[in-house]
């Protein structure tokens, strides 16, 4: 029973009852007094006595109330803690991988902050005409240096009209000797690029135009010389973006290149040719030396002529070798046939048959001496 609904009982009964007594009393005067008495006495005793089942009752919820409390409490302070290590675990974790890739970020700024000095150091080189210049030939000697084999190329060689070529390759007449000129017309192709419109940009594709046919009769007076070099030469573009721009808007120059045997390169097409190059110089030094090869090849055949003879007289040994075994086979059966016989001759005597095979393989002379 709910401890309220009990205490409220409890009072009401009292409450009645006193009203009880009262309305007695006013009814019945003093003759009804002593039982009155006796009755709120009877009254009062089981008023006590539901106190205190109400009062043991509500002790006893009071302590399921209170070890209800303190288990919740105590479940309710596990999951906290659980929960809380769990998020403390999780936010190391998260602040280890926070840290980790705060490292790669400063490594990686680094590197950006590294990669710009650069491109500012490079920057600096292209707007330096001799830079730039001494850039093109250091791209030049890599690529020639990697592709071909020491002593096919020289670089900075210095030709009869007192011309220095940045390289110099070493074929073989036809065609005889080419030299690659390195040039780079970075300052027009930028005013090209950065031109915006056609009113800007015709003005600044002329001044390309200049400078590209400049260079090609540059290259094509100093570095074709009849008798010395080939009758063509290179021209070397250490820039893709600059070669695609000239084929693809400038036909016309690379038309004039063609003509006055001055053949344009970028690094992607210099290395093609310099590949084809290295092939035609293994292909010369294949026929130079076509005699040692034969002489080698003669001498070879000699050797193989005698490590033939040198076989046949092994295997004439072997086969006599082979004979040999057979023989020696042939006399151990009739060895161990023979000793089979000695073994199965009785003690007392020999038979007939046994003293005939006695008598003959008894010697002569000892056959005459008994």
């Amino acid at each position: 029973m709910d401890p309220t609904l009990l205490i409220v009982t409890v009072v009401a009964g009292a409450a009645i009852v006193a009203i009880a007594a009262m309305v007695l009393l006013r009814r019945n005067g003093s003759a009804d007094v002593a039982a009155l008495s006796e009755r709120l006495t009877q009254l009062t005793e089981s008023h006590a006595v539901a106190q205190a089942q109400l009062t043991q009752q509500l002790q006893l919820q009071e302590r399921a109330l209170a070890k209800s409390l303190d288990e919740r409490l105590a479940q309710t302070t596990t999951r906290v803690n659980e929960t809380l290590e769990k998020n403390s675990h999780t936010q190391k974790t998260s602040l280890d991988e926070l840290k980790e890739r705060l490292v790669r970020i400063d490594a990686a700024q680094k590197n950006i902050s590294d990669l710009s000095s650069q491109m500012v150091g490079l920057q600096d080189i292209l707007s330096n005409k001799q830079a730039r210049g001494a850039f093109g030939e250091v791209q030049l000697h890599d690529l020639v240096a990697k592709v071909l084999p020491p002593g096919a190329f020289r670089f900075q060689v210095t030709l009869s009209n007192n011309r220095r070529a940045d390289c110099l390759l070493d074929l073989p007449n036809p065609p005889g000797p080419i030299v690659i000129d390195a040039k780079f017309p970075l300052e027009s192709y930028r005013a090209l690029q950065d031109a915006d419109g056609d009113e800007a940009r015709k003005p600044a594709a002329r001044a390309f135009v200049v400078d590209m046919t400049k260079h090609i009769s540059d290259i094509a007076e100093k570095y074709i010389l009849p008798g010395e070099t080939a009758d063509a030469a290179l021209m070397f573009l250490p820039s893709e973006a600059v070669y695609a721009e000239l084929h693809a808007n400038f036909a016309e120059i690379v038309d004039a290149s063609h003509r006055a045997k001055v053949f344009i390169v970028s690094p992607t097409t210099l290395w093609a040719t310099l590949n084809t190059v290295r092939a035609v110089l293994k292909d010369v030094r294949m026929k130079e030396a076509a005699g040692l090869i034969q002489h080698e090849v003669a001498t070879m055949m000699t050797d193989v002529a005698r490590l033939d003879d040198r076989v046949g007289k092994l295997q004439r040994h072997f086969d006599q070798a082979g004979e040999d075994m057979r023989a020696v086979r042939i006399s151990t059966e009739k060895i161990t046939k023979r000793g089979d016989r000695i073994q199965d001759l009785e003690i007392e005597g020999p038979t007939a048959d046994e003293g005939a095979l006695l008598s003959a393989a008894t010697p002569p002379k000892l056959r005459e001496a008994s």
